[in-house]
């Protein structure tokens, strides 16, 4: 058990740069909720995005928060969170708080805390959201001197999306995000369009639960799991299907199961993504240190936004930075 602490909750907009649009739907701002944890010396801060998809809500992920003030009080440590709470938003912020406030108290970065080796700048995917195949084209020419795009498809069509990208960007290594957004009649022809374009990585393509025939198919490219994945003991029903995974620490509750997540994955044969919901540099931050172990990066959130928060990341032509003490760890 640590010191009692208190705990201070905030909801914040921020303004998406134009819309995001996924399979399911588009939005024009991103919902955060943060949580910041203090001693009444040293402050730690964690950021959420509830997920609908989840079964999350800002309301919901609110009041789990908010119930657990009396075990904050009493003493409960970051240990005793990961059972004290189920994965999800929710934990995911109480836990990247925890990490911080230990990192303020201790002034030792969280990757010392943590026992791994000091981040570095990594490259990472910018994400190109679901449009006409035009306009997903003409976004494409934009980002065309990117390393990586990730295209967001899972409508009728995406055939014609992949090699409109594909013909904007011609250097540009693709992953496509299908987002559930296929099926078992369409899915064979629309890994053949992206195996033409030369696509790395395929995520999700099938919905969590109906994706049986990824086991049967041949798979030209690999084929990540993201919906179908959440902490470790989803991974093992995973095998024989997806050859990769995509952790995200809103999905795993946070940054102590993402550490154990990797590792497990990496031990099952699974290839690493590390990837995240459309947020601040806040929520980047933590998710930057298990991206240090992964073979695709998909930590672009920030960009999308109109503003980031104020000491957020550096993002340089492709690279995103490690992050600050002053904003996170």
């Amino acid at each position: 058990m640590s010191p009692p602490l208190t705990l201070a909750l905030a909801v914040e907009r921020w303004p998406i740069a134009g819309s995001f649009a996924i399979s399911r739907g588009s939005k024009t701002e991103a919902l955060t909720v943060v949580a910041e944890l203090s001693d009444g010396v040293a402050r730690g801060r964690g950021e959420c995005v509830p997920y609908a998809r989840y079964g999350e809500s800002v309301d919901s992920v609110r009041a789990q928060i908010e119930a657990m003030r009396p075990q904050l009080g009493a003493g409960i440590d970051r240990r005793g969170l990961q059972t004290a709470m189920p994965p999800g938003a929710a934990r995911n912020a109480l836990d990247c708080a925890f990490w911080d406030l230990e990192a303020k108290r201790t002034k030792r970065p969280v990757h010392e805390l943590a026992e791994i080796p000091a981040p570095l700048a990594l490259t990472t995917a910018y994400t190109i959201s679901l449009a006409a195949p035009e306009a997903m084209a003409e976004t494409a020419k934009g980002a065309a001197g990117r390393s990586l795009l990730k295209i967001k498809l899972g409508a009728e069509g995406d055939s014609a999306r992949i090699a409109a990208v594909r013909a904007a960007a011609p250097q540009a290594a693709l992953i496509v995000d299908a987002n559930e957004g296929w099926n078992e009649s369409n899915v064979a022809a629309h890994v053949a369009a992206c195996a033409e374009a030369g696509v790395v990585l395929i995520e999700q393509p099938l919905p969590e639960g109906q994706d049986q025939a990824l086991a049967h198919m041949r798979r030209p490219i690999p084929v990540c799991a993201d919906e179908s994945v959440h902490d470790r003991s989803s991974l093992s029903a995973l095998s024989g299907r997806y050859d990769a995974v995509n952790i995200k620490l809103d999905k795993a509750g946070g940054l102590t199961e993402a550490l154990a997540m990797v590792a497990e994955a990496r031990r099952q044969g699974f290839t690493i993504m590390v990837g995240c919901m459309v947020a601040t540099s806040l929520s980047m931050a933590p998710a930057i240190l298990i991206a240090q172990q992964a073979r695709f990066i998909d930590l672009d959130g920030p960009l999308l936004l109109s503003r980031d928060r104020p000491n957020g990341l550096r993002y340089a032509d492709s690279m995103v930075f490690p992050p600050s003490p002053v904003l996170w760890g």
